[in-house]
Order: structure tokens, then C-alpha cells, then sequence
């Protein structure tokens, strides 16, 4: 299974946080619960701002 990590910034409360690009749940924000991520069956759907990958496969 190919995937890459991106570091993603949440558009409202400015955390940096790590998520999978094929993720397949959703992922929330840690610090204030905006998701950052909804699953779509292949590559998730990320929904704030890519800052960077951080690892590919």
C-alpha cells in the first residue's frame, strides 16, 4: 500500500498537524476539532493547506 504523509495546517486555529493521504476516517484537528481530512475511497480529500510531505512510500 503507496501513501504519502503531508503536514497540514488548519485553517482556524493554525495547528500544524501530520496526516496519511489515503486516509480512510476522518481527521480532526487536535486542538479544535475542524476536520482536516475526509475519506473519498482512494486519495483523501484534504481539505486546509498542504505545508508540506513529509515522507512518500
Amino acid at each position: 500500500m503507496a501513501g504519502s504523509f503531508y503536514s497540514v495546517r488548519c485553517g482556524d486555529c493554525e495547528n500544524e498537524q501530520i496526516v496519511f493521504g489515503r486516509a480512510s476516517t476522518e481527521v480532526a484537528c487536535a486542538v479544535c476539532g475542524t476536520t482536516l481530512v475526509r475519506p473519498t475511497g482512494g486519495n483523501a480529500a484534504i481539505e486546509h493547506e498542504i505545508v508540506e510531505t513529509v515522507e512518500s512510500r
